[in-house]
């Protein structure tokens, strides 16, 4: 047996080293001018600390050199940020043939103009901890939702890699919400336009699509998807509306698929569990899937009758 591993393992060799040389996506080998995802996600980290300095921060940092912590992240995220958005930008149209000159100068003004959101980010992550808080009786502090909610960490990631999208950088926000997505289950595209006290009880398996439309104080629970009706066009699509909009005080339960970019939920709408809407809603309506027969075998005949229940409609 070994003999034979020896004697085949120098042809296996030769067979992969000619297949990289046939000029493929999967063929490229200049990995210094790719982006680093371990290095993106040490950003996310960092940033994370810098939201958080309470909940995240490095234990070999003492509370009373915050400044001084706090300063070494920023420079930690802004220098290693600035050089993965120059390698990025190499994969646009507008910057593919610019010279370095150009890069850097749009690396370096995007890097700062992000830091520079960070305030904005947190203001809103307040609120969104305030409707996960008010929303969930199972929560006992906000210390809880931040340290153990997978919502909350999905939400933050893409707040922040929401505002690197709205800057045009390329790439690194969507590895950032594919971070989260890969630990929580939720896949929130960082085009999407989220609104303030955005709420995901529970959360595995939400799906929000890039050019989703989320008022303020709007709860998702389970399984949600907001979608498109087709990708079947595939990048003729591109930059084309085709999620739902989501108005504010609105609440759809798990299961419950929306689809289509002309698809308006409107105002204090709530949408039952396991619902499949691609028409518009009016405000105020509450939608629900008629209830299903369910059949029982027992020879206790109490056991066959079905009282009228509307519980199944909120599934959570």
């Amino acid at each position: 047996m070994k003999n034979k591993i020896e004697n085949e393992i120098q042809g296996i060799l030769c067979e992969i080293l000619n297949d990289y040389k046939k000029d493929r996506a999967v063929d490229k080998m200049d990995i210094y001018n790719q982006p680093d995802k371990q290095e993106i996600m040490e950003i996310l980290e960092n940033l994370l600390t810098i939201v958080y300095p309470g909940f995240f921060r490095d234990k070999t940092h003492k509370i009373y050199n915050v400044e001084h912590t706090v300063s070494t992240l920023i420079e930690d995220v802004i220098f290693h940020l600035n050089k993965q958005i120059a390698v990025v930008l190499k994969y646009t149209k507008a910057f593919g043939e610019n010279g370095e000159e150009q890069v850097e100068e749009f690396a370096a003004k995007a890097s700062v103009a992000f830091l520079k959101t960070i305030p904005k980010v947190r203001e809103y992550l307040e609120t969104d901890l305030q409707a996960a808080y008010d929303g969930d009786p199972a929560a006992r502090s906000k210390d809880e939702i931040i340290f153990s909610y997978p919502g909350i960490y999905a939400i933050t990631v893409y707040r922040l890699a929401h505002e690197l999208f709205l800057l045009d950088v390329p790439m690194i926000p969507r590895m950032m919400t594919e971070q989260a997505h890969s630990k929580t289950g939720i896949d929130i595209h960082p085009g999407a336009t989220i609104g303030k006290y955005f709420f995901i009880d529970h959360g595995t398996g939400i799906v929000v699509g890039e050019t989703t439309v989320i008022g303020e104080h709007v709860k998702l629970y389970q399984g949600v998807t907001l979608g498109a009706l087709s990708t079947q066009g595939g990048q003729k699509l591109r930059d084309v509306r085709r999620h739902p909009t989501i108005k504010d005080n609105v609440t759809i339960y798990s299961g419950a698929s929306i689809l289509g970019g002309g698809t308006v939920i409107e105002e204090g709408v709530v949408i039952g569990g396991n619902s499949f809407i691609t028409k518009s809603i009016q405000k105020g309506t509450k939608v629900s899937v008629k209830n299903q027969e369910l059949v029982y075998h027992s020879e206790d005949d109490r056991l066959h009758r079905q009282d009228s229940d509307e519980s199944w409609f909120y599934v959570i």
